[in-house]
């Protein structure tokens, strides 16, 4: 768990608390002038009115333009930048047709198939001529090509499953897969990180739901044997289903999921595994095969198996892989399979093409030489931040990095700063992670090269400087000095 060092708790606490009073005040002073006004409403309530209204209208306005950034050119390692300007706080962004050229250090294009590349985008295209942009059609109906078979039976043998099942998009993979998996009278065991889509699926089920600290088996363990010898609620009859979710990386902190040690428990107490791989399929892995090929962990032992094409295949949508019996429960039932248009042919190609890439099949060595890059970028920039004196999150070998900021005003601070000198970060607040642990977080590609690496640490150690986030002192972690920082060539 990130422990705050204490200056920056509190000065994090004084800043939101800041906000919070005036915020107050301001709202206070806006209902005594609203009264004299005319209301629109009618007797209706607001309908945007919302828990989180009030820290959207009096924070995340404040720094709306450093979020959402719209760009004008492939997400690759550098792109286009639009400029955007607002003439009321914030509150609304006008577009201009001034873009900057700038390093990406956003987007998930962990092996660099989001730009164009020599063997899958004249397939694409070659797709894209052959069938269409869309089948305008749900599976079950006119929506099913041969691509999208072809698609299962690429995806099931790139995991190591018998079966897999795909969907247009990521985030509805988990939110309409859980739901059909397990309901009322089943217990669902989540990460206390797992990604939005995993959450809202399972509260979409029925399902009991208990929460274990985050990627600790212990305390899963201490969950799990509580509630099977408690059982249901009221009834204390036997749970009809257990099913625990984690993460092969988490998203928000690049930290690997502790597979085996969470396996071993799951076995022990007789409860399924469902591993999201959203940010680890294609990106880890000595043949790009996840975090169960890294870890050593038969993929036999995971039960459900999800993952997006997003992330390191360059395209959209998502999978559901595990045994023919499962895949085939899931097309009968899946709310995704049956009534959502299904994945677009030129997508489906993407994928297809980009896998064959990962395993070689394209005749080259490009795919070998993605995930020995992505890895070397991965270890030697996360290296190098923490020599510096950032305070960074997450494992080696994970291509997500967090730095940590804390204080709500280092987040446009950092951003501006950076985007200042052509370098495009990402920054995450909340409501995606916990109101005090905002951060910026990097994505690290295989076609980063050395100078764009270097540039990029070098602007970030400039702005580090500059709004004081270097928190740890340089080499003092010992973990990270029995790492090493890890060298490119």
């Amino acid at each position: 768990m990130i422990k705050i060092p204490y200056f920056s708790a509190l000065s994090t606490y004084f800043s939101f608390g800041l906000l919070f009073v005036f915020g107050h005040v301001r709202d206070f002073f806006r209902k005594i002038f609203d009264f004299f006004h005319s209301s629109n409403l009618q007797g209706y309530a607001p309908i945007c009115s919302g828990q989180e209204d009030f820290y959207v209208r009096r924070y995340y306005h404040r720094i709306q333009d450093c979020f959402g950034r719209p760009i004008s050119s492939a997400p690759d390692v550098w792109f286009d930048i639009v400029h955007r300007y607002s003439n009321d706080n914030n509150k609304t962004m006008r577009r201009t047709s001034k873009v900057t050229r700038c390093l990406n250090l956003g987007s998930y294009n962990y092996l660099g198939f989001a730009a164009a590349d020599e063997y899958c985008t004249p397939r694409v295209i070659e797709t894209l001529n052959r069938f269409s942009p869309s089948t305008c059609s749900p599976r079950v109906d006119g929506g099913t090509t041969t691509l999208h078979k072809e698609l299962e039976e690429s995806v099931a043998n790139f995991v190591g499953k018998p079966a897999a099942i795909v969907f247009g998009m990521g985030y509805a993979t988990n939110a309409a897969t859980l739901p059909v998996l397990i309901g009322k009278g089943g217990l669902i065991v989540s990460d206390s990180l797992n990604h939005s889509s995993i959450i809202n699926g399972a509260r979409g089920s029925g399902a009991t739901i208990r929460v274990f600290q985050h990627n600790t088996p212990s305390h899963l363990e201490e969950v799990l044997s509580q509630h099977i010898a408690e059982g249901q609620p009221r009834t204390h009859r036997p749970w009809k289903k257990i099913v625990v979710l984690v993460e092969g990386i988490y998203s928000m902190e690049g930290e690997l999921c502790k597979l085996p040690e969470i396996v071993a428990v799951c076995k022990k107490y007789k409860a399924y595994v469902y591993l999201d791989e959203a940010h680890s399929i294609g990106a880890v892995g000595q043949t790009g095969k996840g975090v169960c090929e890294l870890l050593g962990v038969d993929t036999a032992d995971v039960d459900v198996m999800m993952g997006t094409f997003t992330k390191s295949f360059g395209s959209c949508g998502g999978y559901i892989a595990g045994s023919k019996e499962l895949i085939q429960y899931l097309k009968y039932t899946s709310p995704a399979h049956l009534y959502a248009t299904s994945i677009s042919p030129p997508a489906a190609q993407q994928i297809i093409s980009s896998i064959r890439v990962i395993l070689g099949e394209d005749g080259s060595g490009r795919g070998a030489e993605k995930l020995a890059r992505i890895r070397e970028n991965s270890n030697f920039f996360r290296s190098e931040l923490q020599k510096m004196g950032f305070e960074v999150i997450g494992d080696y070998d994970s291509p997500v990095i967090s730095i940590m900021l804390y204080n709500p005003a280092k987040i446009p601070a950092f951003s501006r700063e950076c985007l200042k000198q052509n370098v495009a970060v990402v920054m995450s607040a909340f409501p995606a992670v916990p109101l005090l642990l905002s951060r910026a977080r990097i994505c690290i590609s295989a076609c980063h090269t050395k100078e764009d690496l270097l540039k990029a640490l070098e602007v970030i150690s400039q702005v580090g400087d500059l709004i004081g986030i270097k928190y740890s002192l340089a080499g003092s972690n010992k973990q990270h000095q029995e790492q090493g920082p890890k060298k490119l060539d």
